[in-house]
């Protein structure tokens, strides 16, 4: 389900205590950036916010749920987590849990977690042919 108009919006306005806050749109939501860094995702109108395991912890105390992507009945768990109900109408709370978000996105980075970029594979290098003279022309030169 993609996401509703001007969620994204609502969502930079309601982070930005945090400094400026991009919403680019990418897979049917939009990633949340902060200086180069994602550190959230929007999808079905819903606020997922990149995680360590402090920040795991705590929104899981909250009752706070994972994003988990299924395909071929595969699940698997992508490290970050819902933004927790209460954070929404409250921009003070909203803007802490992103902060820190951004903190873990930061590190994740640093760490060289991230996936490595994909290049295109390197074609050897072309081989000139080598100048062949027509017998005519060597024997002009003479």
């Amino acid at each position: 389900m993609p996401l509703s108009p001007g969620f994204s919006d609502y969502v930079v306005e309601l982070l930005a205590g945090l400094g400026r806050v991009e919403a680019r749109r990418m897979f049917g939501g939009a990633g949340l950036f902060r200086d180069g860094v994602m550190f959230g995702v929007l999808l079905n109108d819903v606020v997922y916010f990149r995680v360590d395991d402090a920040l795991q912890a705590d929104l899981k105390a909250q009752g706070s749920e994972p994003w988990v992507y299924t395909r071929n009945d595969e699940a698997r768990e992508m490290g970050y987590w819902r933004m927790p109900e209460t954070a929404a109408d409250d921009p003070d709370e909203a803007v802490d849990v992103a902060r820190r978000s951004y903190a873990a996105a930061v590190k994740r980075k640093g760490d060289g977690v991230t996936k490595p970029k994909r290049t295109a594979a390197k074609k050897a290098p072309v081989k000139k042919a080598a100048t062949v003279k027509s017998p005519a022309k060597a024997r002009a030169k003479k």
